[in-house]
C-alpha cells in the first residue's frame, strides 16, 4: 500500500544512535518527527533523497558547550551545524548566561561567554524568552553555573560563600530548575570557584534530586590531584542522589601524562556504585582564559586574545616573553585578561579517553575567541574521520553513539539521539569516506568536509555540496528538562 510523507531518505547506511553496526534503510520524515524506518519502496514524498553510499545518523549532541549567548548573538550557528550538531548543552564549567544580570564587569571566566552588556538574563525564563525570540538553528538544554550564582550574590569570589549567600543561591537555583534547567555545573578549578568548599556545593546540589536533575563538574584539578578531585565529585553526587558527569576528562600537565588508564579505572570503580559519566574532546590541547597558575615551560601556550595587548594574539607566550625580554609569568601578567590554548595533554591519553565506551563527545569550544581552538568547528568530524575511520581507534557506530544515543540518555533528552519512529527528526547525512575536520590552530574557523545535510526538527538547516550553506530555516527548540521520563 502506498503512503505519502514529507521527506523520504532512501538507501542510507543508517547509524541509529546505538552502538550496533549500521544497516541499509529508508527513513521517512513527517513534520518534525521520524515517521518510519525500513524498506519503504511503496512510499512517496514531496522530497526524495537517494543516500546510496552515504551515512545517516541522529543529529549530533554537543554536551559540552559555551554557546549560551552565541545562540542569541549568531542564531545561524554555522560552527555547529557544519559539524552535524543539532543540539547543544550550554551552561557548563560553572559558567552560564543565566541567572546573570551584570551592570559593570564580568568576572573571569564568565567573560568567556561574552561582554558585560550581553548578560541580561536575571532568570532562566528571561534567557528562554530571548532564545525563542532569536530562533536559533539548534536545540539547547541549559545547565545553571555555580560561578554564575556566586557572581550574583557575592562581593568577591576568592572566599567561601556565607550561609546567607548560600540561601540566596539556593533560591536562584530552585527557580531555574522550576523553569526547566537540566541541572547545575561547577568550574572548581577556576579562581572564582576554587575557594568554594565541598559543603557549599553540597548545599546547592541537594536541590537537584527533586527535579531529576544532574550535576556536571569541571573538576577542582585535572593535574596531579585528579583522583581526589574525582572523589569529591563522586561524593557530591552520592550525597545529593543525582547523576554526575565529569566535564572534559583529561590528564593535564606533563607530570600527569600516561595516567589515563588509572583515571578511567577510577571512574569505572565509581560507576559500580553510582551514576557517573564523562565527556571529552578530541584534541591534546585545552583552551580557556590565561591562568597564571598554569604558566609553564613544559609545553607550548598559545595566546588567543588579550584585552590590554590585542596585537599579541596569535603568538606563543614564549615568543611574547622573548619580544618583551621578560619571564613567561611576567608576560602572562601583562597580557591579563587574556585567553590561551595549552598544549598540555598526551595524545595517547586523549585516545584512551575517546575510546572509553562511556565517554561522550563535547567540543568545549569558545565562540567569542577571536582565534578559537579548532574544537569549536572541528570536534565531531574529527572523531568520525580522524579517529574512527583513519586511525581505527573505535568503530564508527560507537563513535556515533558517543555523540547521539549515549548523550541523549545521560542528559535525559527524551525523543532524541536515536533514529526511531516518533523521535524528533534531528538528522545528519554524511559521507563516511570524506568526513574530516578542516579547522586547525592556524585557521580554526573552517567548516568540515563530508557533512552534506543537517535537519533540525524536520527542517533542512544546512547543506554542503559545493560550499557550506545555511538554508535560513532555523527550527531549534529550548529543551525544557522534564526529568527522567518525558
Amino acid at each position: 500500500m502506498s503512503h505519502a510523507t514529507d521527506i523520504l531518505i532512501r538507501n542510507a547506511c543508517l547509524y541509529d544512535g546505538t552502538p550496533t553496526p549500521p544497516k541499509q534503510q529508508d527513513v521517512a520524515i513527517r513534520g518534525d518527527k521520524i515517521e518510519a524506518i525500513g524498506t519503504l519502496d511503496a512510499w512517496s514524498a514531496d522530497v526524495v533523497i537517494d543516500a546510496e553510499g552515504l551515512a545517516l545518523a541522529p543529529g549530533f549532541i554537543d554536551v559540552h558547550t559555551h554557546d549560551d549567548i552565541e545562540l542569541i548573538r549568531n542564531p545561524g550557528m554555522l560552527s555547529k551545524l557544519s559539524q552535524g550538531i543539532t543540539t547543544v548543552v550550554v551552561g557548563n564549567c560553572g559558567i552560564s548566561a543565566a541567572p546573570v544580570a551584570v551592570t559593570d564587569t564580568v568576572p573571569d571566566p564568565l567573560n568567556l561567554l561574552g561582554r558585560a552588556d550581553e548578560f541580561c538574563f536575571p532568570t532562566l525564563a528571561a534567557y528562554r524568552q530571548a532564545f525563542e525570540k532569536a530562533q536559533p538553528a539548534l536545540n539547547a538544554a541549559f545547565l545553571v553555573g555555580h560561578t554564575a550564582l556566586r557572581a550574583q550574590v557575592m562581593d568577591r569570589l576568592d572566599r567561601p560563600a556565607s550561609n546567607k549567600e548560600i540561601a540566596q543561591m539556593r533560591d536562584m537555583l530552585t527557580l531555574a530548575l522550576k523553569q526547566g534547567a537540566k541541572g547545575m555545573s561547577t568550574g572548581l578549578a577556576y579562581q572564582s570557584a576554587f575557594h568554594a568548599p565541598s559543603q557549599e556545593i553540597d548545599a546547592l546540589s541537594a536541590l537537584l534530586a527533586e527535579y531529576d536533575a544532574l550535576y556536571t563538574t569541571h573538576l577542582r584539578t585535572e593535574f596531579d590531584g585528579i583522583l581526589d578531585a574525582m572523589d569529591e565529585a563522586f561524593a557530591t553526587g552520592k550525597k545529593a542522589g543525582v547523576p554526575v558527569i565529569i566535564s572534559h576528562l583529561k590528564c593535564a600537565g606533563k607530570a600527569n601524562w600516561g595516567r589515563s588508564t588509572e583515571v578511567l579505572a577510577h571512574l569505572q570503580s565509581a560507576q559500580a556504585h553510582q551514576h557517573v559519566g564523562c565527556d571529552c574532546y578530541p584534541y591534546s590541547a585545552s583552551s580557556s582564559t590565561l591562568d597564571l597558575g598554569q604558566v609553564t615551560t613544559d609545553f607550548e601556550i598559545f595566546i588567543t586574545w588579550s584585552d590590554p595587548h590585542p596585537h599579541m594574539a596569535g603568538q606563543t607566550l614564549q615568543s611574547i616573553a622573548d619580544s618583551w625580554q621578560c619571564s613567561l609569568l611576567d608576560a602572562a601578567e601583562r597580557l591579563q585578561p587574556a585567553g590561551a590554548v595549552y598544549h598540555g595533554m598526551d595524545e595517547q591519553d586523549v585516545q584512551n579517553i575517546i575510546r572509553f565506551p562511556k565517554s561522550m563527545i563535547g567540543s568545549d569550544g569558545l565562540p567569542c575567541d577571536p582565534s578559537p581552538h579548532p574544537r569549536l568547528w572541528g570536534s565531531f568530524p574529527r572523531v568520525l574521520g580522524h579517529y574512527a575511520r583513519d586511525k581505527g581507534l573505535l568503530p564508527m557506530a560507537l563513535a556515533v553513539h558517543k555523540m547521539t544515543g549515549l548523550s541523549a540518555q545521560e542528559f535525559m533528552l527524551h525523543g532524541r539521539g536515536q533514529v526511531k519512529p516518533g523521535y524528533q527528526a534531528d538528522l545528519v547525512l554524511f559521507d563516511p569516506a570524506r568526513i574530516r575536520d578542516k579547522a586547525s590552530f592556524i585557521e580554526p574557523k573552517q567548516a568540515s568536509d563530508g557533512i552534506l545535510k543537517v535537519w533540525v526538527n524536520g527542517q533542512l538547516s544546512y547543506e554542503n555540496f559545493q560550499q557550506p550553506t545555511l538554508t535560513g530555516l532555523r527550527a531549534g527548540q529550548f529543551l525544557q528538562h522534564t526529568g527522567k521520563q518525558a
